[in-house]
């Protein structure tokens, strides 16, 4: 049996800004050198972010550099990439941003789960910068 290497890219900046409420595992929509180039744990998480557009979710403004051996010229790193979810999995999250309004959804870490690309997406409330001072004193507290 053929094993395939254990990659995972974390965005801890989420991890310390955000407050996860609710976590799910997306699919991701990608071409065949973005698939390659992510297997080599080429990606850059920091600053992208996850948005509906017509009732679809995106993945915006993650940067995935080109395959070190593709021949794409005319190939965009941060382009928006389409993310894949259950149609209950999208309705639930939809409703949840409408109803309330200080709610987003951040990008937690891209991993392999056996041969798929994967993304673990999170419902999340910001935190403001006194809680995240607050919560870096806590961890050092316990440390």
């Amino acid at each position: 049996m053929l094993q395939y290497p254990h990659m995972e890219i974390v965005n801890k900046e989420a991890y310390r800004k955000y407050e996860v409420l609710e976590e799910f595992e997306a699919g991701i929509v990608l071409t065949g050198s973005e698939v390659k180039s992510l297997k080599n744990a080429r990606l850059s998480i920091r600053g992208s972010y996850v948005k509906f557009l017509n009732h679809e979710l995106f993945w915006i403004n993650a940067s995935i550099p080109l395959y070190a051996f593709a021949t794409n010229e005319d190939y965009d790193p941060e382009r928006s990439r389409k993310l894949l979810l259950s149609r209950t999995q999208l309705t639930r999250l939809e409703t949840k941003l409408k109803e309330r309004q200080n709610l987003t959804i951040v990008p937690l870490k891209c991993y392999t789960s056996h041969r798929l690309l994967k993304l673990k997406i999170a419902l999340s409330k910001g935190r403001k910068t006194h809680d995240i001072k607050a919560l870096e004193k806590k961890r050092d507290m316990v440390r």
